[in-house]
């Protein structure tokens, strides 16, 4: 197991505040920093902003488009820095656990505070998760690592450093492997992964609309974050959202973290460069934040890479320059936000109030036996098993989903039928009615029993939808429901044809029409006797025997 030496001070609650920094409300503490810059309010109506976003986005691509031919001479190099949030029941450093949408600063301690003479105490459940996340990247992991103390000052980093790893991380040289999606070209692609490092968010500064004021929250101060970086290996916007993806579907799959974008769990730091094709150095990288979702992501990085072209065809290369710039969703661009710090800015050293991380053969091997299948390993089994790519990219990327159609398959369901099943009806339904499929009363036993009946010529293929909703919605089983409202199939020929001769003899026009060669009627025939039946008639049998009576002379 893990090898850890600790050193801590037991703190109390009686160590005093600065009056005039913090405040409390209904028992909730409040720390406020007056600023004498003013920013612009936005004051607009919900409509103006409309028509305001959809301006800029036309603007934004009106100027890809542009670009577009100028793309083909310069290549981007896109590099990503993943913070993610791991879910353990405390912060990385004390006791004090961390809820998402707790009141603000309810849950912190001298040590999430930074007050002096308060020390940190390890989480060693964070080397269990870098351990699980360094393994699945495939890293080498480092048997021994340290901490470092990460110097720099903003308002939500109360000691006016962050506790992270810099020379010796825990994890480093490992690589992804991911498969693009259809409508993107496919293909499979393999990102390297520079390093997977343990480290401490900061807290969370809210500025009020004047912009006069903000307020810091330090809930997340000491949550703890595993940070992975990337090999500067991906060239498009779309690459770097699907290497994103790939990362939150790997968090998931392990159960280290809940990979929430729009909670802050899972954020990711975009370095962007673009370099004429051929040349081996890289260009003036620029850092992009502020992105909650994949698809903005993509955005975000294609409006850079056409920034960067156009400034070098106007031979304005010189003002594309290191710094972070913030992705405005509204605008559709990017716009600064400061100046890049560099590493000497940052002034690092070993943490000395914390030892080494010494790890065991045997502790790492016990964690490599206990990792789940991954993400890459279910596409290719799944593949296997005879499913198209799409199949396989929809069922693995979500784990939830992926066991629900495993169990299926289990209990018997055909593996395609149940796949279809899935991404068609019960796909829709969640969207339509925004529940996960944990939340439904459909079981993955009663699928498999009504792609059996379905199979079976028991039922048929519509009877199944109407029985697959009614289950979803109100629970049941596939046997209770068809006996309850009498839905078996009709497969005695007689019946049918009975149904079938009494259709056409009530419809002489629109069969003398058929036979006049227009032969798109035999579906009205066909609707007709399926609403005679109830939609109990074997479609298989009905057109059969509808044809064989259609072409028969009269």
């Amino acid at each position: 197991m893990a090898s850890l030496c600790f050193r801590g001070l037991r703190t109390h609650s009686s160590i005093l505040c600065p009056s005039s920094l913090f405040s409390t409300s209904n028992g909730v503490f409040f720390c406020t920093m007056q600023t004498t810059k003013t920013e612009k309010t936005n004051t607009r109506t919900d409509k103006t902003k409309r028509t305001q976003i959809k301006a800029s986005t036309s603007t934004s691509t009106k100027l890809v488009k542009e670009n577009e031919q100028r793309l083909n001479d310069y290549e981007a190099v896109i590099g990503i820095e993943t913070h993610v949030q791991l879910s353990t029941l405390t912060k990385a450093f004390c006791s004090c656990p961390y809820n998402y949408g707790s009141q603000p600063n309810t849950t912190v301690c001298p040590i999430c505070m930074g007050l002096p003479g308060a020390l940190p105490i390890f989480n060693s459940k964070v080397i269990e998760c870098a351990v699980k996340l360094g393994l699945a990247l495939n890293c080498k992991l480092a048997m021994t690592s340290k901490f470092d103390r990460k110097q720099y000052f903003y308002p939500d980093l109360p000691k006016g450093y962050q506790i992270s790893q810099f020379d010796v991380p825990i994890a480093s040289g490992g690589y992804v492997d991911l498969d693009l999606p259809l409508e993107f070209g496919g293909g499979h692609r393999k990102f390297g992964i520079t390093r997977v490092h343990m480290e401490e968010d900061a807290g969370k500064l809210m500025h009020s609309e004047t912009g006069m004021y903000s307020q810091v929250d330090l809930n997340r101060a000491g949550v703890p974050l595993l940070e992975i970086v990337s090999e500067p290996d991906m060239r498009t916007g779309i690459e770097a959202a699907e290497y994103a993806a790939e990362i939150q579907r790997l968090v998931r799959y392990l159960g280290v973290g809940n990979g929430n974008m729009q909670e802050g769990s899972l954020r990711c730091d975009v370095n962007v460069s673009v370099r004429p094709i051929g040349q081996a150095e890289f260009g003036t990288k620029v850092e992009i934040k502020n992105m909650n979702s994949f698809s903005a992501m993509h955005r975000a990085i294609d409006f850079e890479i056409s920034r960067q072209v156009l400034l070098h065809n106007q031979g304005l290369a010189d003002q594309i320059v290191q710094e972070t710039r913030l992705w405005e969703e509204g605008a559709q661009k990017t716009a600064t936000m400061r100046k890049k710090e560099g590493l000497a800015d940052y002034r690092y050293f070993p943490e000395p109030d914390l030892p080494e991380v010494v790890l065991t053969e045997d502790y790492v091997e016990s964690i490599r036996a206990s990792l789940p299948e991954l993400p890459e390993m279910k596409r290719r089994r799944f593949e296997n098993m005879g499913l198209s790519m799409q199949d396989v990219l929809f069922l693995a990327n979500d784990t939830n989903v992926c066991k629900f159609f495993e169990s299926a398959v289990d209990k018997g369901a055909d593996v395609k039928m149940a796949a279809n099943w899935i991404m068609g009806d019960i796909a829709a339904y969640l969207k339509n009615e925004k529940l996960s499929i944990t939340e439904i009363k459909l079981t993955p036993q009663e699928l498999a029993e009504l792609i059996s009946f379905i199979k079976g010529g028991i039922i048929s293929g519509k009877i199944g939808k109407d029985i697959l909703f009614e289950i979803i919605a109100k629970g049941g089983t596939v046997k209770a429901v068809i006996e309850e409202k009498d839905l078996v199939q009709i497969t005695d020929p007689s019946e049918i044809e009975k149904m079938i001769v009494k259709v056409i003899e009530e419809n002489p026009q629109q069969v003398e029409k058929y036979r006049g060669g227009k032969t798109k009627l035999q579906g009205f025939f066909a609707g007709q006797v399926m609403k005679a039946s109830k939609g109990k008639a074997n479609p298989v049998l009905l057109n059969k025997i509808l044809l064989e009576k259609l072409h028969a002379k009269s």
